[in-house]
């Protein structure tokens, strides 16, 4: 970790100490924003209580997060290359604190929702940049060893957020779930003003109408995963299905026109960008699978009680912590592509491995297929997400970045969107919903196998 800050002559990038400062930053920023999903859905049935509202209610504090940020995700990431990264992730620091200092005191669920938006707005800001500000505060050299601690802050933050957030609840009431944000924001609003790097911006107006269709894909997809989760009629569900095809089918035709647009086709025209962007979106929706079906193994098959069911997934995170930076710092010599690869084969032993021993209800069996789940993922998700950033000019990050952020939420969401489906159906179970998550990460690694054949893309 400490080469990370190690000056060397020649080096682009920020100065060691600005580095450090700048990499502690996004990290602290990074780490909030996905925590609060996690920690916020194990508090949902304590604010349906204090709040006086039903448990289908309450689900909407989750759910409006989740659709602002994502519908936010392509928009604030183009939004940064006319006004700056400083501007934008400063600013989403500033949402997201004053969001969560807001849902703290809010009496009703009316102003909590309306205050949870706010969060999600603030939460795509960051998302969206994060792994773009990496690619400005490192030199070249480093950038796997960087991604991968991105990558490990997310990872970890999606596994650990249930275990943080029956901890608070364990020893305060759910609006200390927001309180506990706001000192943190201060501090990173702070640093980041300090730290970030000042750049020139580019010429060009921020387009429009595809961040409005790119808005309403978004929303449009994860509200149907959400209805369809929740039991909503089919005719909804396809409804909104089909209003988000014609937004994205209206999307994709104006980045095609646009003279600024949302997201440059030409993006895509690297192969290897491509095919690690929808490895992304597979392997998310594999882990997003698991994260939902999990406590449902753990509390209603195997009778765990919640705080055991958070205890369960400590492997998992621990497990990303060790082979999130050795993945990363081994990215930056070997293909990272190879290591992907065998990184997703690692994983899909882990959840094969899950899945088998489901079945016999003993909570022991489960602990190292766990371990072996979060060690293959921290060795796919760091080199993966560096192919993702170093496969395009440096002029297009923020834009690679918002791709990579958007995603990895289509693919949580879809994952909650298989697990509520297998759940429903007359034949479905939880280790029916494991084995489906399966079947989606060996798709996921057949994909990332066949990648290897393709060119490395040229960067400039």
């Amino acid at each position: 970790m400490s080469q990370l800050f190690k000056e060397v002559p020649g080096d682009e990038g920020l100065p060691g100490p600005q580095r450090r400062l700048a990499a502690l930053v996004v990290v602290l920023a990074t780490l909030m924003a996905v925590l609060d999903l996690g920690i916020v859905n194990i508090a949902l049935p304590s604010m349906a209580g204090a709040l006086g509202v039903s448990a289908s209610q309450a689900v909407w504090v989750a759910t409006v997060y989740q659709l602002v940020c994502a519908a936010a995700l392509l928009c604030f990431a183009a939004l940064s290359r006319v006004l700056g990264h400083r501007r934008i992730f400063a600013a989403g620091i500033l949402l997201f604190s004053l969001g969560s200092l807001g849902a703290a005191l809010s009496l009703g669920l009316e102003s909590l929702l309306a205050f949870r938006a706010i969060q999600g707005l603030g939460a795509a800001a960051i998302l969206s940049l994060g792994p773009s500000l990496y690619r400005v505060i490192f030199p070249r050299r480093l950038l796997g060893r960087a991604i991968g601690l991105n990558a490990m802050v997310v990872a970890v933050g999606l596994a650990s957020g249930p275990s943080l957030g029956g901890l608070v609840l364990a020893i305060a009431s759910w609006p200390w779930v927001f309180a506990l944000n706001v000192p943190t924001g201060i501090v990173a609003l702070w640093l980041a003003w300090r730290a970030l790097p000042r750049e020139s911006l580019c010429r060009g107006h921020f387009d429009w109408p595809g961040a409005l269709f790119s808005a309403s894909m978004m929303a449009g997809f994860l509200l149907a995963v959400e209805r369809l989760g929740h039991g909503e009629s089919l005719g909804i569900v396809i409804g909104l299905s089909v209003a988000s095809l014609v937004a994205a089918g209206l999307f994709i035709r104006r980045q095609a026109r646009a003279p600024s647009p949302l997201v440059p086709p030409s993006l895509f025209a690297a192969p290897r960008f491509t095919s690690a962007s929808v490895v992304t979106a597979l392997a998310f929706t594999g882990q997003g699978a698991v994260f939902v079906a999990l406590p449902f193994l753990y509390q209603s098959v195997m009778g765990a009680t919640p705080l055991q069911a958070a205890l369960l997934f400590t492997p998992w995170p621990l497990a990303l912590l060790l082979s999130g930076p050795v993945a990363g710092r081994l990215a930056d010599g070997l293909d990272p592509a190879r290591l992907s690869a065998g990184g997703l084969a690692l994983f899909l032993v882990g959840m094969a491995s899950l899945a088998w021993l489901s079945m016999t209800k003993q909570v022991a069996y489960l602990v190292v297929p766990s371990l072996l789940c979060g060690l293959g993922y921290g060795f796919f998700q760091a080199p993966n997400n560096r192919e993702i950033m170093g496969s395009v000019p440096l002029a297009m990050s923020a834009n690679a970045s918002g791709v990579l952020a958007a995603v990895r939420t289509f693919g949580q969401c879809l994952g909650t969107a298989l697990v509520a489906l297998m759940m429903a159906l007359p034949f479905g179970s939880v280790q029916g919903a494991l084995w489906l998550a399966t079947a989606v990460a060996l798709v996921a690694w057949g994909i990332s196998v066949r990648r290897l054949s393709l060119p490395v893309d040229s960067v400039a």
